[in-house]
Formats: C-alpha cells, sequence, structure tokens
C-alpha cells in the first residue's frame, strides 16, 4: 500500500516505548495525517456546533425532531446495511479497556461481540492509547498468549469473540501526536492506527474493521465519521463498504437524531446502542439549568422511568425499521465474594436483560464475563434458533418529544446517602483516573467515565439548584478525601480535590471532566521521535 507523502508529518511528542515503534510506524503515522488534513477544519466546527446548540437549548429552544429531514424520516424505502460476518448475531457483547488481560478473558467470555473500549473505560495515558493497540494487533495475530509473574497463564481460545474497537470522542485531543503545530484528534489516533494496522488483517480472517461510535449528538458528525472511513477505505484499497459501525446513542439530541443518524451512516452501519449512563450525563448537562430536569440519586433512575422507556422503545423501532441491529445498555455488575449478593446482582442484571429482550433489543452489553451467561439465556430464550429480532418492527410504538423529555415525572429529592455515594464514585474515579485506569469495580460495579460523569454533574445540578447545600458537600468531600488518602496512600489527594471542585462545584458546568483531568497526567516532552 502506498500513501502519497505530506508536506507537513505527524509528529510524536512522546519517548519511545516497548514495541510502540511496531504502530507508530512512518506508514501508519502518514495515514493518521491524511485523515487529520482532511477532516480537522470539520470537526473544529462541529464543536463550535456543540456549544452554539448548548447556548439554544439554555436559553429555551424547544428540542424536537428536525423538521429539515422530516423526508428521510418519512421513507419507507432505505435500509442500512446487511449484517457483517461475525456481527450477525450480537445476543450478548463485552466491553472493557484493551488491556492484555481484559483482552483475552473479554475474547473467551463466550459473548459474541467484545467492544475494545478507547474511549470510557480507558485513562489515555500514552502507553495504555499505544498498548492498546499493540494488544488489538496482537489478538488478531494470535500472539497475544502471557503468563503473570505469579504463574497464571492467559491463553486465547479457538472461538474468540469479534472485535469491534471504540475510539475516543470528537471532543478529545491526543496531546503526544502533532500535525501542523496542533494536537491531534484523539478519534482519529485510535480509529486511524487500528486501521491501518488491523483492517486488511481483519478482512482476511473473515470479519472487518467494526467500530463503536461515542459521543455523538447529531446527523452532521455521523456524516463526518461517514466521510472518514469513505477516505480510510480508499487510502488502503479496501473496498467501499466493507467498515460497520454501532452508534451509541448516549446523549439526548442524538436521540432526537436516531433515524438521520442511521440514514447518513447506512451503507456502515451496524445499528444503535443505547448507551443509558452517557445519555443520563448528557441530559443532566444539556438540561441541568432548569429544575424540572433535577433528578433523584442515580441508583432510583431506572430504565422504567418515562423518559428511558421512550428512549429505548424508540431506539429498537429506529433500527428495525431499517434492518439494523438495537443493541442494549450495559450491566455494570461485578461479582465478589458474598454468594447472597451475588445472587442477587445475577437476579438483577435478569430483569434488566428480560426487559431488553421483550422489548425487541437484539443484544446488550455486560461488563464482567460472569454476567455473559445470565445475558445469553435470556436472549436465548426469547430468540430461540434466530440470530436477531429484525422483524419486529415495533410499529405499535409512538414516541413524542415530550415522552422522551419527560423528566418531571420523577420527583423523589436526592438522598443523603446518595449524596455522599456520587461523591466517593467521583473522588475514588478520579483517583484511579489520574493513576492511568478507565474501568474500575466500586461498591460492586464497574464505574467508567461515563458514570463518573452523572455522579459529578448531580453533584454540581444540586448544588445549583440548592437541593443541598455548598456546606454539606464541602463537609462530605474533606471525609471522603481523608478516606481515600488511608485507602489509597499513593492517590494524590489535593489534585483529586482541586479537579473535584473544578468540574462539579464550580458556577458553570465544565462538560466533560475528562480534558482537565488529562492535563494533570500528561507528560510532553519537547523532542520529536521520527
Amino acid at each position: 500500500m502506498t500513501i502519497t507523502a505530506l508536506t507537513r508529518q505527524v509528529r510524536v511528542l512522546a519517548a519511545p516505548g516497548h514495541r510502540h515503534d511496531e504502530i507508530l510506524t512512518p506508514a501508519a503515522l502518514e495515514f493518521v495525517g491524511r485523515l487529520v488534513e482532511a477532516f480537522e477544519p470539520r470537526r473544529r466546527d462541529l464543536l463550535k456546533e456543540r456549544r452554539r446548540q448548548i447556548l439554544r437549548l439554555a436559553s429555551g429552544s424547544p428540542l424536537d425532531f428536525p423538521m429539515v429531514t422530516s423526508a428521510v424520516r418519512d421513507d419507507p424505502t432505505w435500509r442500512a446495511a446487511p449484517p457483517a460476518p461475525g456481527l450477525t448475531d450480537r445476543r450478548v457483547e463485552i466491553t472493557g479497556p484493551p488491556d492484555r488481560r481484559m483482552a483475552v478473558n473479554a475474547l473467551n467470555s463466550g459473548a459474541k461481540v467484545w467492544m475494545a473500549d478507547f474511549e470510557d473505560a480507558t485513562a489515555p495515558l500514552w502507553d495504555n492509547v499505544v498498548g492498546g493497540q499493540l494488544n488489538l494487533l496482537d489478538a488478531i495475530e494470535r500472539r497475544i498468549d502471557f503468563t503473570t509473574q505469579e504463574g497464571k497463564e492467559y491463553r486465547l481460545g479457538d472461538r474468540p469473540a469479534t472485535i469491534m474497537v471504540r475510539p475516543r470522542g470528537w471532543h478529545l485531543d491526543e496531546e503526544h501526536l502533532r500535525y501542523d503545530g496542533r494536537p491531534v484528534p484523539a478519534a482519529l489516533v485510535d480509529f486511524g492506527l487500528y486501521f491501518f494496522h488491523c483492517a486488511q488483517r481483519q478482512i482476511d480472517a473473515g470479519y472487518g474493521p467494526y467500530f463503536y461510535l461515542p459521543k455523538l449528538e447529531n446527523r452532521y458528525e455521523a456524516r463526518l465519521w461517514n466521510d472518514v472511513f469513505l477516505l480510510a477505505q480508499e487510502l488502503l484499497g479496501i473496498p467501499r463498504g466493507t467498515v460497520r459501525a454501532t452508534v451509541l446513542i448516549e446523549t439526548i439530541t442524538a436521540a432526537f437524531e436516531m433515524e438521520e443518524i442511521l440514514y447518513e451512516l447506512r451503507e456502515h452501519s451496524a445499528g444503535l446502542n443505547a448507551g443509558r449512563w452517557d445519555y443520563l450525563f448528557s441530559l443532566i448537562k444539556t438540561f441541568g439549568h432548569r429544575t424540572d430536569f433535577l433528578l433523584p440519586d442515580r441508583a432510583k433512575v431506572t430504565m422504567t422511568a418515562p423518559f428511558m422507556r421512550a428512549y429505548t422503545e424508540l431506539l429498537v423501532r429506529t433500527c428495525h425499521r431499517r434492518g439494523a441491529h438495537a443493541i442494549g445498555g450495559m450491566a455494570a455488575q461485578v461479582p465478589g465474594e458474598d454468594p447472597a449478593a451475588n445472587e442477587a446482582a445475577f437476579a438483577k442484571v435478569r430483569l434488566d436483560k428480560e426487559r431488553e429482550a421483550e422489548d425487541g433489543f437484539d443484544g446488550s452489553w455486560v461488563a464482567h464475563p460472569a454476567l455473559v451467561p445470565v445475558c445469553r439465556d435470556v436472549f436465548d430464550n426469547v430468540l430461540g434458533e434466530h440470530s436477531h429480532q429484525l422483524d419486529r418492527t415495533r410499529d405499535d410504538v409512538e414516541v413524542t418529544p415530550a415522552d422522551l423529555l419527560s423528566v418531571r415525572r420523577i420527583s423523589d429529592k436526592p438522598t443523603a446517602e446518595g449524596v455522599r455515594s456520587n461523591i466517593s464514585v467521583t473522588l475514588r474515579y478520579y483517583a484511579a483516573w489520574l493513576r492511568g485506569q478507565g474501568a474500575v469495580a466500586l461498591d460492586g460495579l464497574m464505574e467508567d467515565a461515563a458514570t463518573a460523569e452523572i455522579a459529578r454533574v448531580q453533584i454540581w445540578q444540586w448544588l445549583r439548584h440548592r437541593v443541598i447545600d455548598r456546606e454539606t458537600v464541602t463537609g462530605l468531600l474533606d471525609d471522603e478525601l481523608v478516606a481515600l488518602g488511608a485507602e489509597h496512600p499513593w492517590a494524590p489527594v489535593d489534585d483529586i480535590r482541586d479537579l473535584f471542585e473544578r468540574t462539579a462545584m464550580t458556577g458553570e458546568l465544565p462538560l466533560f471532566f475528562t480534558p482537565d483531568a488529562y492535563t494533570r497526567h500528561l507528560v510532553r516532552r519537547p523532542e520529536a521521535q521520527a
């Protein structure tokens, strides 16, 4: 494969690491540079549009299904691409960071799909980013087996799960790579390096380059991804339409453009996913200035809430109407040592998956290998010998904008325990993230950036509307930081306090905690690597 040299190069502002040269080859960096040159101006414009949309909604503009795209929604003829090899049956998908141990466990878990997550489940230390790419390459090449210092062996089985990769969102930069003096968009780094090294290998293995797309807010951002796919396939001589991508509907604005997002990606689409944790985060972030969008403790906002039911039922109807898979939300429970607690956790997961399967979802997510049999059994019972439920078009579903925004029906106020739990989870997750760990088992749940975001924006919203007072939050913050320091002496307590205060206790809500956190563990080096 040949890519014409760019006049400006992608520069690596980090010291070489073990085997980094296998990923950061001149040709791979040239490929990433081509993507950046073609699409970075559009990305910047779309991020500006995000900010304008926030201001419009804050000033009272209504959120509705777009009138200008009614023809797309009303046209019954168009369809998404048919399921690609390895993506026909998706009844159980497991997610997690692309570290070596997780990769082997997930691929061997019995799940149909493993989503290798560079986004919410990965703290983007440079070694995590490049190491994750190495692990994916090694898994595809079947050379990922290893033995720990304690003698435990990890061996890839004969029937591993299909790999899908979730790159970081459009809003994030990768500071260790520079093009024309600017940081490279993190989404194009994660996508580009994997695509360059693994797309043809996956095709040769009978699969393809498959992705999950996070944090999209509208059809224009989906169109940008589609154009990225088209150029990437052209540059590497891969047939158009080989890429498949599932979009996470995890922002409130994207929920109003589900069909349009599918339409923009239709030749590359692998369906939609109900990213429910980020969805709640987006709802609070978008309408946090309004008292009628106050939510109670996050544990009390279940999928049976009217606005969440409307969101998931619309997602299934939208997908199946267009021949695309609808994938359910995450079961985040992590089994422990207590058999009774595990039994209760499994029962809760089973109820959740039964609701999804009965609603018409084609599969769902779990965070831990022990939950794979629970989810699989539920979908086996509903699917029988079939691989999906695409024939269930859910024509009975009618969802209005008011249904998607019917949060006011939840009237419970936050409890003292709910406030403390949010502070505790946020602090402990921040500590782990700053140390380089993006997925953390806390209090029996697998917490990632999405759940930490919910926890901190709820504190911000409760403070803004004086549901809780600042003195209470400060007192709990002090107590939890003392406990955190005792539990983890390595934790940078002062840094964690400052990060919490800047992301949860300020007048203006930061849209994400990750950019601030990223600068705190970022190590830049002035010299560039060839």
